[in-house]
């Protein structure tokens, strides 16, 4: 096969929500595209030939990122993957994105309930992220999603929001350690956004959607769009000399 000349992105939960948006704006400039599921294989092949249709690669992969041992074997998926379809063994863009909704007061937070939410959130992306870095390629990119809640507090996400806190600071590691390498890391921290995140609750619940509104700088609760397109923007070739930053995208939410 011959080699082929896109950039290959990996977005790990992409087969639906902001995921697949960012796939979509990311495949809209010229990027290819892994993206992973965990259950949904229907999901995922549908977000597939999205892709297809607007003229790049895509493949899904299973995966379940809150099975950190399970790495190693996609990572060895994933290099064949590469050979088979795109004829290189590296990706230049990894976008840690898979998660999970989480709400409950600080008071009523189960052990079990944080131990799922650190797997998923936090010991995902760092694990993945160190199994993949022989096959990210020098020069590259990594994004990591964290969220708005890392910033402002609203009661009812302390665990979640101190997870997505973690991420923020092994952003900045990464980006440390990672320079000599030349491959920028950062961090997209979304707002309130309408989507089936959390069972849909910002999207379909009117009075919340309106009091998220009532915070938001621009009026309104967000939508995916708004994420997937600043996602692909900060991942454009000539964007590569920021690195080790935090960017939130919530149309001003609490400030």
């Amino acid at each position: 096969m011959t080699t082929s000349t896109s950039r290959v992105a990996l977005i790990t939960g992409g087969s639906r929500g902001l995921g697949r948006n960012a796939a979509l704006h990311l495949a809209r400039d010229g990027v290819d595209i892994v993206l992973t599921y965990r259950s949904r294989g229907d999901e995922a092949q549908s977000a597939v030939r999205e892709v297809e249709a607007l003229g790049q690669r895509a493949v899904a992969l299973q995966l379940d990122v809150g099975q950190s041992g399970s790495f190693a074997e996609f990572a060895a998926r994933l290099k064949q993957v590469l050979q088979t379809v795109w004829g290189r063994g590296q990706i230049d863009i990894l976008i840690n994105n898979a998660g999970m909704g989480g709400y409950a007061s600080f008071a009523e937070t189960t052990e079990a309930e944080f131990d799922d939410l650190m797997a998923v959130h936090f010991k995902g992306p760092f694990f993945l992220t160190q199994a993949l870095l022989p096959l990210i390629a020098d020069g590259g990119r990594i994004l990591n999603v964290s969220s708005g809640l890392a910033r402002f507090a609203l009661p009812g996400h302390a665990a979640y929001a101190a997870m997505k806190g973690a991420v923020e600071v092994l952003t900045r590691y990464l980006a440390r350690e990672l320079g000599p390498r030349r491959i920028a890391v950062n961090a997209i921290a979304p707002g309130a956004i309408e989507t089936d995140f959390g069972g849909g609750a910002v999207r379909d619940n009117k009075a919340l959607n309106d009091y998220v509104a009532s915070l938001t700088a621009q009026g309104r609760a967000g939508l995916p769009d708004d994420i997937g397109a600043a996602v692909a923007a900060l991942l454009r070739p000539d964007n590569g000399w920021m690195t080790g930053q935090r960017v939130e995208v919530s149309g001003g939410m609490l400030l």
